[in-house]
């Protein structure tokens, strides 16, 4: 994300970033309380998710193509109802919401990207939606891997059913017969806590559409892009 910025802006956010590391459960935002910081993660990942009492389900993740907290921050909210806690250890950059703000309030090239980025993650909610709505269990498992495996730099993802049971809002069991399922199509290898993408292509044609329009977005609107893997890459 910081690399799609023009270097003026980079340079005006330089001097507010703190490296801040992300180990796995962090909290980074609670629903319904102040904003203390935005972050860059620079490796892992965020999970976005709503929050009602002890139910959660994930609307959508964070990488290193973006920022926690943007939308809060650049759109004068200094709350949101939606829980974000790291998912995937690693580290970022963090940010106070009132630096980035006066930053995007001086710079237009600035507000412009950010505010790109926010239309992506909106493109993913809906995407989300439709997933939720639309497709079967196995569809929506296949979605979010590839969601996953686009935020990191390897083809093995560390992901407990606990968290994929989050992902997709159901049972572990339904988690287990759905990661059975793509096993045995040749698609993934199902380890204890982790995951193996074996066929990127196969899992893409699974979601039927509903993987690829964020991505697209992206691609379309920030630079540089992110950098999706091939289909059918092992």
């Amino acid at each position: 994300m910081l690399r799609a910025l023009d270097p003026s802006d980079l340079a005006r956010l330089a001097p507010h970033l703190r490296p801040v590391d992300l180990p796995l459960g962090l909290s980074l935002i609670a629903p319904g309380e102040a904003i203390a910081a935005c972050v860059f993660p620079e490796s892992g990942f965020v999970s976005v998710a709503t929050a009602h009492g002890q139910q959660r389900v994930e609307i959508g993740l964070v990488g290193s193509e973006g920022l926690a907290g943007a939308a809060p921050a650049l759109l004068a909210d200094a709350v949101t109802p939606h829980a974000h806690v790291v998912q995937m250890a690693g580290s970022g950059l963090a940010i106070a919401p009132a630096a980035l703000a006066a930053a995007a309030a001086e710079s237009a090239s600035l507000r412009a990207t950010l505010l790109a980025y926010i239309q992506t993650q909106l493109l993913q909610l809906g995407e989300t939606a439709h997933a939720h709505a639309a497709l079967n269990l196995e569809s929506r498992l296949a979605r979010w891997l590839l969601m996953c495996h686009d935020r990191v730099e390897e083809d093995e993802l560390a992901l407990t059913h606990e968290f994929l049971s989050l992902m997709l809002g159901v049972q572990r069991a339904g988690v287990t017969l759905a990661l059975q399922g793509l096993e045995g199509a040749g698609l993934i290898r199902n380890r204890r806590k982790r995951v193996l993408i074996l066929d990127r292509g196969g899992l893409e044609a699974l979601t039927h559409g509903s993987y690829g329009v964020p991505e697209a977005a992206y691609a379309r609107l920030l630079t540089p892009p992110p950098t999706p893997r091939p289909a059918g890459s092992r």
